[in-house]
């Protein structure tokens, strides 16, 4: 698939959440999952060390050093079960 397609309807799937307000209640489960896996608490720490080292200090320049990190970070259990209620909303679009 050709990566304007995929961007086009990724687009579509995100919008659709949007507007049936899953989009609101998948990003609750995903703040209660990472919150009880310890990842809140392990980037706030992260970003506490980091910000240290950045002068002049800037939530951008924070971001940039932590976010990758984060990303990488995020546990494989909170990304299928994610991935799972994604699915399921997708499937429920073409029944």
């Amino acid at each position: 698939m050709p990566q304007g397609d995929v961007s086009s309807l990724y687009a579509q799937v995100r919008r659709r959440l949007i507007e049936s307000g899953e989009w609101d209640q998948l990003r609750a489960v995903m703040h209660a999952k990472l919150n009880e896996a310890g990842w809140c608490d392990e980037i706030h720490h992260k970003s506490k060390e980091v910000s240290k080292t950045i002068e002049p200090l800037s939530f951008k320049a924070l971001h940039a050093k932590v976010a990758p990190q984060a990303e990488n970070s995020v546990p494989l259990a909170v990304k299928r079960e994610l991935s799972s209620l994604i699915r399921q909303h997708i499937e429920k679009q073409f029944e």
